[in-house]
């Protein structure tokens, strides 16, 4: 697992930047993924997959500690498919 600080110093390896022009580059990327899928669009990054946001339906469910039925209201929840340079880079 990266953290978000182990990803920052890899980009600035790679892209030979600072890291705090790369963690801001960073920060920009995550408000624009966020600020585009909360408008209910998706983001799609060729070769490496798309960001988009999926509707679940409401549903009923059980409380474990009580077993008492309850409402699961719906949601909005964001999703990640991957592309196939990803899937096959990672196989």
């Amino acid at each position: 697992m990266a953290t978000k600080a182990e990803l920052v110093s890899a980009i600035a390896d790679v892209a030979g930047t600072s890291k705090k022009d790369s963690e801001a580059v960073l920060q920009a990327f995550i408000d624009v993924v966020t600020k585009t899928l909360s408008k209910g669009e998706d983001v799609t990054l060729a070769g490496f997959g798309t960001f988009s946001v999926t509707q679940r339906q409401a549903r009923d469910g059980v409380n474990p500690r009580t077993l008492e039925k309850i409402k699961i209201a719906a949601t909005k929840t964001p999703k990640f498919k991957a592309g196939k340079k990803l899937k096959d880079a990672v196989k």
